[in-house]
């Protein structure tokens, strides 16, 4: 009987190439399992699954962790008002520890020996899965085909023609990777600091050159409804997306350290993230108190670097989380945006919890809890340490 493996399998040239190689060159029985994040649709996941068996897999499954990814990532990524860089929302870094999570549950089901993926040697995602597996499966073997043999795009699909896959290999002039949190968008330009994608090389073009107002609702942190229509957080992501991406919302160019050590440049396509982020924000920023939302954007730049350092399992992103959560008791209300080609704005919020509350007077206008001689004597008070110091170091004045 053929030991076992389990292929993270996309469809794609590499792990198209993984199968039939898995079975002829190591002797495997090869089950493929593709998790959607959110990235594809029910005729593409058919697709692929015809794919993977065409190509000799014995079985293929397909697993949906949209509501996991959401509940166990991408809510914290809006809790934390997380952009790396104040850029990039993370939208493809997030989700591969839970596609490789899934894909663990999937080798412990099968009861498979190895667990394979088509990662090469250059890219983040090779270390994200690996430790993923490294440990959550500690006594299942990792391969990792086109990594270990250094194989060329034109060698894989020389291998594939050898044994009697004939397709259509020609390399898409831009790299897609979709889900729920964004688009990546990688070619030719971004393989340099100087290169600028072309309007085409994004999924989504333009198609509305006016002006569109919008009202986000959050309750407790959480996106809840869109222009007062109740939905659930995913079904808001992918509705919003629906009405910013006609604008050509959400585009940036990402620019970061990879954990290997190199300097990256990915393009993304993210009106959801962007929007959704900057309107928790502006909500928080009218809720929470000053040290709340000093200490927050501590502990959420520190999540974000180890969520993109593929640190998902360390457990202190468990005790960042229990924090994230208490903070958003009573982050709740609603948020203005306008919508525009290119560009949004965060216009206006309301929220019963609102600190800026004009029974304690208005900024710049009235005060109604001291008068101006309590300022006058708290003014001596706060100056008084600066005066003892120039009092001291009197050439520093």
């Amino acid at each position: 009987m053929k030991q076992k493996v389990v292929l993270a399998f996309s469809g794609g040239l590499d792990t198209s190439f993984c199968v039939p190689y898995l079975i002829n060159e190591r002797k495997l029985e090869v089950h493929t399992v593709i998790v959607n994040t959110g990235g594809f649709s029910d005729d593409e996941a058919a697709q692929i699954e015809k794919r993977a068996l065409a190509l000799g897999a014995t079985t293929h499954t397909c697993i949906d962790a949209v509501d996991d990814y959401y509940n166990k990532g991408i809510k914290y990524l809006i809790f934390g008002n997380i952009l790396k860089n104040n850029t990039y929302p993370l939208s493809v870094s997030s989700e591969r520890f839970f596609q490789a999570m899934a894909v663990v549950d999937h080798v412990n089901k099968v009861g498979a020996g190895f667990v394979a993926h088509g990662s090469t040697g250059a890219g983040n995602d090779q270390i994200r899965f690996d430790l993923v597996f490294e440990v959550l499966a500690p006594n299942v073997q990792i391969i990792a085909p086109v990594r270990e043999l250094e194989l060329s795009r034109q060698q894989e699909i020389d291998y594939l023609k050898e044994h009697g896959f004939e397709s259509s290999w020609e390399k898409s002039k831009y790299s897609i990777n979709q889900g729920l949190w964004g688009t990546s968008v990688g070619g030719v330009e971004t393989l340099k600091s100087s290169g600028i994608l072309p309007e085409e090389a994004y999924p989504s073009q333009v198609a509305d050159f006016g002006t569109e107002r919008i009202t986000i609702g959050f309750e407790k942190g959480e996106p809840v409804s869109l222009n007062g229509e109740t939905l659930t957080p995913v079904a808001l992501i992918h509705k919003l997306h629906e009405k910013a991406s006609r604008f050509g919302i959400g585009r940036d160019v990402h620019v970061g350290d990879t954990i290997i050590g190199t300097k990256g440049r990915v393009a993304f396509e993210a009106p959801s993230p962007l929007i959704l982020v900057k309107a928790h924000h502006l909500l928080e920023k009218h809720i929470l108190t000053k040290n709340q939302l000093y200490w927050k954007e501590q502990l959420s730049n520190w999540y974000g670097q180890l969520l993109h350092e593929a640190q998902y399992l360390e457990p202190v992103m468990r005790n960042i989380e229990t924090f994230l959560d208490d903070t958003q008791k009573f982050v709740t209300g609603k948020v203005e945006v306008e919508l525009r080609p290119y560009h949004f704005s965060i216009l206006a919020c309301e929220s019963e919890y609102d600190l800026m509350n004009s029974d304690f007077g208005d900024y710049g206008e009235s005060n109604k809890s001291f008068s101006g001689q309590d300022v006058i004597g708290f003014t001596k008070v706060l100056a008084n340490p600066l005066k003892i110091y120039y009092s001291v170091h009197k050439e520093k004045k």
